[in-house]
């Protein structure tokens, strides 16, 4: 489960940002929309984050791509045709003179344990890298990994075990991406590395991508066909069956839609909207979240789809046997209401007019009790909308 996820000098993010998924306490509406562990905190499900179009809201999405691609990527080989992943994934402010570090930090609760761990790094090589695991349940916090430019030190837990392979971690690569790929006692490294790999975030043109589609759909048409037919029915689609065949290498697909005289009648799936197909994709991974309590982050999950479509995504997460979580970026305002969200799930981002993107949520502002969200924020009460100016298109 995600508690935050910061970043610094990323993209259009300069300054340190940090995206929270505690629950505000003192907040008592839509205690459906939390999840529970038992613990003092609470964490909210969903979290939707609005702002103008070129606000840094994708970059958000984009910067925890790229901190999920440097921990997979930093320890593969590399020939001289090739960047390494810090390289590669290096794209600091870029307004300024002085490129200076970038850095990602994530805390994750898992199995009982929270876990923080981050690092700091340029196109050169790791600057910084800590791993520190805390226990909920006795509230006692262990260093597991410490690194500098000049050492890596290790926790008592893993010391003995690890110590003599720490000369071999390139300046270049994680130490955790490095202790992942060794069959070692300790699972610390393999648990903390594979949290971070099960967040679901794609690149931006993953659900448009019909490549991704043919090669996931197969499966859930052989698993749970009837579950996916039901949705595409909840959701008006006038699809009642589905099914696809093979011929060599290639798989087809197709649709069953009933026609006016009560017959059955086939459509290629992909001759159906680009919604229908969209939505397929969604609930594909929105179903795989649901089920195996993962943290899905889907940048513009709007796209394509109707106000009411989107709320039928969003409430999927709301499971109640589920720890599933869903990040969202959008700029459609019409679920931003009390009547769906708690404060703490509505996130803004604003960029200012010397390129510098920030952060910020509904909570940190005096909202009330009968304040409309939606109406304050087009109203420019919570920023996050664009800064328009007269224009003529046959002025001179």
């Amino acid at each position: 489960m995600l508690v935050q996820f910061m970043l610094k000098n990323v993209l259009s993010f300069k300054e340190e940002t940090r995206l929270d998924m505690t629950a505000i306490n003192a907040y008592k509406e839509h205690q459906e929309n939390l999840i529970d562990i038992g613990t003092k905190e609470k964490f909210v499900k969903v979290a939707a984050i609005y702002g103008a179009n070129a606000s840094g809201k994708s970059n958000l999405h984009l910067a925890m791509y790229y901190f999920q691609r440097i921990v997979a990527e930093s320890m593969n080989n590399v020939d001289e045709n090739h960047e390494t992943a810090i390289v590669e994934y290096y794209v600091p402010f870029a307004f300024d003179g002085e490129k200076e570090n970038s850095e990602f930090e994530i805390i994750e609760i898992v199995d009982g344990f929270e876990y923080k761990y981050g690092f700091e790094y340029n196109d050169k090589r790791i600057v910084s890298e800590w791993l520190y695991r805390k226990s909920l349940e006795t509230n006692r916090n262990t260093i597991i990994l410490e690194r500098t430019e000049e050492e890596i030190s290790l926790g008592s837990s893993v010391r003995k075990e690890c110590d003599i392979y720490k000369e071999q971690i390139p300046h270049e690569a994680l130490a955790l991406s490095f202790f992942n790929r060794l069959k070692l006692k300790t699972d610390i490294f393999e648990i903390v590395y594979q949290s971070i790999m099960d967040i679901m975030v794609a690149p931006g043109d993953f659900y448009e991508d019909r490549n991704v589609l043919k090669r996931l759909l197969p499966g859930t048409i052989d698993v749970d066909k009837e579950k996916l037919v039901t949705f595409l029915n909840a959701i008006d689609t006038g699809i009642v069956d589905i099914g696809y065949f093979k011929e060599g290498d290639h798989v087809f697909f197709d649709t069953i839609h009933l026609g006016k005289d009560g017959k059955k009648y086939s459509l290629d799936l992909f001759a159906e909207s680009e919604g229908t197909l969209r939505s397929i994709l969604i609930y594909i991974n929105a179903r795989s979240a649901v089920l195996l309590n993962k943290c899905m982050f889907v940048d513009e999950l709007n796209i394509k789809l109707h106000p009411l479509l989107l709320k039928f995504i969003i409430d999927l997460f709301y499971e109640k046997e589920s720890a599933s979580q869903l990040i969202y970026t959008t700029h459609d305002t019409t679920l931003m209401d009390k009547k769906f969200f708690r404060r703490d799930q509505i996130w803004f981002v604003q960029k200012d007019e010397f390129g510098y993107s920030e952060l910020f949520a509904l909570s940190d502002f005096k909202v009330r009790s009968d304040a409309s969200f939606e109406k304050d924020y087009l109203a420019g009460v919570y920023g996050g909308i664009p800064l328009l100016k007269e224009f003529e298109i046959g002025g001179e």
